[in-house]
């Protein structure tokens, strides 16, 4: 797929999911801005670790550095007098910047490191979030940074509702950071990456250097981890510690692996998971006849224990997972219809089989074997020899 057809889908898909919002409900809408900020964060997880086969287990940390960065940058702004479309695209700017930063600086640590040191060293900054926030006056600890308040402009306030304006932003960014890792995963910095992942020796024999690759990966995976903290911050207009533990980044990466590892679709659909089945768990435990003690109790590992079960249902089932399956079934879906095709049907219904043949009678000949030209024997008449014809030179 080249770059010109990627552009073109990324638009029409942007689009068609605006003129969807058209649809919704505000509640709904702002579920869907939910989904597109983590779809930032599950489709560079799911590039980082599909592609180029490095595992993280801090992406929470990182939508942190590009929510924090959004906000210091919108209020600085702010305090200039600053606003509209520029502010945005500010705070956007210092979010790409400082989780491109943190991206980086992790990258060139971990660029030697493989398996669970990597993982370890990832969840030691996840882990470091809360301390960071209180050490620096800026962060203001535990309470977080608020940011001001962004309407919907003035355009438009008399044709949508708040939640859709939110939900129009955070489609575009989820357009803009989607499009931008197709692009990379079908350039020659994919190619790179599957190499380095596949076998990183060879890589290295080829020309390719393994630890800029991961680097690179890295600072991808973090940009567009930080854009999905900047939505996540333009949404709820304020971003603190608590809102990034180290759940989420254990719940992106299940969620990544239950949608398809190395899969933009399954990226997708793992940011849907995280945003609706928590809900649709609360509302079936609202449903049934409960006590407020035990509600309590479900409410949060009740998500994160269905979670584990589909993981390791779809693990023992599909270990492609949901993307995994969707395409087998539509693969097996083509071979039917191929085999229909060639096989014909006949009367009775079946599809690609030959038709039996009929017992011959007792006595019949038997008829002769198919590509046989001699056929059966017929019977012959003897013929009469005949005398030579002698030339009247011979005596």
């Amino acid at each position: 797929m080249n770059a010109r057809r990627t552009l073109l889908l990324a638009a029409g898909g942007l689009v068609l999911a605006i003129g969807a919002t058209f649809l919704l409900d505000p509640f709904r809408n702002y579920q869907l801005a939910l989904v597109a900020a983590y779809l930032c964060a599950t489709a560079g997880l799911t590039v980082l670790v599909g592609l180029s086969g490095q595992l993280s287990l801090g992406h929470a940390a990182l939508m942190a550095a590009g929510g924090y960065g959004y906000a210091l940058t919108v209020n600085a702004l702010t305090g200039a007098g600053v606003d509209g479309v520029v502010l945005f695209l500010g705070g956007i700017v210092g979010a790409v910047v400082v989780s491109g930063v943190v991206g980086l600086l992790l990258g060139l640590a971990g660029a030697r490191l493989h398996g669970p040191y990597l993982a370890g060293l990832t969840l030691t900054l996840v882990v470091a979030v809360p301390a960071v926030a209180a050490s620096v006056p800026a962060l203001q600890g535990d309470r977080g940074v608020r940011t001001a308040f962004d309407g919907v402009p003035a355009p438009l306030r008399s044709l949508i509702a708040l939640e859709q304006w939110q939900a129009w932003v955070a489609l575009a960014v989820a357009a803009v950071a989607v499009t931008g890792l197709v692009l990379l995963r079908d350039g020659r910095a994919g190619l790179r990456m599957r190499a380095v992942r596949d076998d990183e020796v060879a890589a290295a024999l080829a020309g390719i250097a393994p630890a800029r690759v991961k680097v690179l990966a890295f600072v991808a995976s973090s940009v567009t981890a930080g854009l999905g903290g900047s939505v996540l911050v333009f949404v709820t207009q304020s971003v603190s510690p608590g809102a990034f533990p180290l759940g989420l980044s254990l719940l992106l990466l299940v969620a990544v692996v239950v949608g398809g590892l190395g899969s933009l679709l399954g990226a997708a659909l793992g940011a849907v998971l995280v945003v609706l089945l928590p809900w649709l768990v609360g509302a079936v435990t609202d449903a049934l006849p409960l006590p407020d003690a035990v509600v309590q109790r479900l409410d949060g590992t009740l998500a994160s224990l269905v979670f584990g079960v589909l993981l390791i249902a779809l693990v023992a089932g599909a270990p492609g997972g949901l993307a995994g399956a969707l395409t087998a079934a539509r693969a097996r879906h083509r071979a039917r219809r191929a085999a229909a095709g060639a096989g014909g049907t006949d009367r009775t219904g079946r599809t690609g089989r030959a038709r039996r043949s009929r017992p011959a009678r007792r006595g019949a000949p038997a008829a002769p074997p198919a590509g046989d030209p001699s056929g059966p024997a017929r019977p012959t008449t003897p013929r009469t020899p005949r005398e030579p014809v002698r030339t009247p030179t011979e005596g």
